[in-house]
This record gives structure tokens, sequence and C-alpha cells, in this order.
């Protein structure tokens, strides 16, 4: 399929030489990176399903052991709090470095733009929310980048000016509604889905995972489109090992999936070196913007597949990547927030800051 490019028009003041960008955080040790992705083929390593178990545990926000460990730590959050300040006390430093750069916001959704709740399906987005991510996509390009299906996570946000790349970045269309960064002739002109070759085999899984897993109380197996995502948020901690040897069981006949872990939910996904980095990157190129030094862009997300997009900026060296978590975690982002609430303050702030930068007079 060929890439239809949306360009984006880049303000006049584009030419201006902008400050050089804030470093990004230095390389992860080795000795504390988890991780992320566990594929599976044939029978899979022995003793494989305990490791998951306690990545399980890790994964899960409310754990009472990783809650004990961080009141006991407080100068561990201090340190990282220093390595990934908060995108609101820092706010003047993230804003200049925009100057003369048209700002591209990315949006995860579940953690970032609603809460984490018990039921995936509850996950809504509140009114006031709705209202601060229109006002963004008002003034820049605006994308979310969800795990979720592309229909879905539609359905939350309702709206149409905006472009969403569902299933980790697999399914992605342009705006069904013209704006001023898209010309109305292309406005639904991005659409790739790069796993398409694979529907068969995701919807096979699916319902072999719907099956295996019906009798353990709390599971909850979603069909993603281009993945599938079993959440157990809702299990009891004594099943996780029974429920990620049965997800063990249905992949060892599909090596071309691997499965992936986020916060609280396995996903079964295909193979292809596809990821919200890789989103990020087509939807830059879609917009015009591909290998662009007058752009910036921002992603804001909670869960470790966001960190593929967090990365993408650290290897771009342009780029504002902001991690929503209350908790020191090991991760790529330069800047952190700690919940949705601070995410909208956040955006409202970005709108507000545009806003006065236009009414400034150019001397």
């Amino acid at each position: 399929m060929t890439k239809q490019a949306v360009v984006v028009p880049v303000p006049p003041e584009a030419a201006v030489p902008a400050p050089q960008l804030f470093p990004y955080p230095p390389p992860r040790a080795a000795g504390v990176r988890r991780k992320q992705c566990l594929q599976m083929s044939g029978a899979g390593a022995p003793g494989r399903v305990g490791g998951w178990v306690e990545s399980m545990r890790a994964s899960s926000p409310t754990h009472a052991r990783a809650a004990a460990a961080l009141a006991d730590d407080d100068g561990r959050r201090a340190a990282w709090m220093v390595q990934h300040p908060s995108a609101l006390g820092k706010f003047e430093q993230v804003v200049a470095a925009s100057k003369g750069k048209q700002i591209v916001v990315f949006l995860d959704y579940d953690g970032t733009l609603s809460p984490i709740v018990d039921d995936p399906d509850a996950a809504y987005m509140s009114d006031t929310m709705r209202r601060a991510v229109r006002s963004v996509a008002k003034h820049f390009p605006t994308a979310i980048v969800s795990g979720r299906c592309r229909d879905k996570v539609f359905e939350f946000v309702k709206l149409a000016e905006l472009y969403y790349a569902g299933s980790h970045g697999m399914d992605i269309k342009g705006p069904a509604k013209a704006s001023r960064h898209t010309k109305a002739a292309k406005a639904k002109g991005v659409l790739f889905q790069p796993a398409s070759q694979f529907l068969p085999m995701i919807e096979q899984v699916h319902e072999s995972l719907v099956e295996k897993t019906k009798d353990i109380p709390g599971a909850k197996v979603e069909n993603n489109k281009f993945c599938v995502s079993v959440h157990f948020r809702r299990v009891d901690e004594k099943s996780w090992s029974a429920l990620a040897d049965m997800v063990k069981s249905v992949l060892k006949d599909y090596p071309k999936l691997k499965l992936t872990q986020g916060r609280m939910v396995f996903e079964v996904r295909p193979t292809i070196k596809w990821d919200k980095g890789k989103a990020l990157e087509f939807l830059l190129e879609s917009l015009g913007f591909a290998d662009c030094a007058d752009v910036l862009p921002f992603y804001i997300g909670d869960d470790r597949t966001d960190e593929d997009a967090f990365k993408v900026l650290r290897k771009r060296g342009n780029g504002v990547g902001i991690l929503v978590s209350k908790h020191p975690k090991d991760t790529s982002a330069s800047y952190s927030l700690q919940e949705p609430a601070e995410v909208m303050e956040f955006l409202l702030r970005l709108v507000e800051w545009e806003r006065l930068s236009k009414a400034r007079p150019k001397w």
C-alpha cells in the first residue's frame, strides 16, 4: 500500500534557529533492565512461567511488596525525579525546546487519558479531559497511540479530528474530520495496517484463549484486532501461574506470534517489527516531518509498550518523552507526570502557552 502524506504547514518562525534540546538520560544499566518481550516459540524454556509470575507481580502498581519497597526507599524516588523531573514543574524548560518548531502530540490512552480501572471496558475518559485533548488538537497535530483496537479507542475518545493508532500502531487511520493541520482532500488518507495477513491467526488465538481461560475468575480476553490482550487485573494472584501457563499452551502452536506484557495484561502480537515507536515514525512521515529538524514530537504514556516510542525520541535526539507514573520505573522518557489529572493540566498549559505565544507581538 502506498503511504499517503498529509502535509502540515510549518509556521514562518520555524526557520528561526532553535535552542539545543535538553539531553536524554543516559542508557539504562543492564542490571536493572527488565526483559519486556517474552517471545513464544516451540515448547518454551523450562521454568519460564515462574519468571512470568514475578513479572506479573512487578507490573501491579498496587502490589503490597512494591508498596512496601517504595515506602522504605524515598531516596530512590528522589533520585529518580532528578533523572525524570515533573513536566509541570519544568514546563518552561520543556516548551523552550519548541521555539521555531512544529509540536506534534502523541498520547497513550489507558492510564494516560483515562484512569486504570479493573474493567477495561469501563475505562472512560472524563468530559474535561476530552475538552483538553480537543483543544490540543486545534493547535497541534495530535494522535492517540494505544494497544486497544482502534475502533474501541475512538468510541472512548469520540474526537474525529485526531489520528488513531490502535493495536500498538498496527492499525493507523488519519482524521475523519478535517482540521487546519490536514487538507480536506487528504483527511482520510492515512491508513496503514502492516499486519493484515495475521488477522485470521489472531482470531483463532482469541477464540482459543477465551475457551482456555473461561474457568479462571476475573480473566478477561480482549480482541484488539491485530493483537489479543489477556487482562489479569481482577485475577487472584494464586491463579496467575495457571493463567500464564494457559497462554503459553495456546501460543506454542503459533511461532509467528509473540507475547509481550503491559500493565497487568498479557498481549499477543505478530512478530513483525512494528510497535508504538514505529507508529510514531510513520505518523511523522505521513505528516511531512520525516527527518525534519523543525518538528518536536511530544509522547505521553504510562505503559511498558510506550517505551518503544520513548526510545525513538531518544534515538532522534529530538522530542519530549513523558512517563505517567507515581512510582519510579526504568524508562527512556525524559520527564514524568503522576496521573491523568496531571496529564490534563499539562495539555491545558501547553494550549495556553501556544495561545500566548501567538498573541505576542513580532518585533
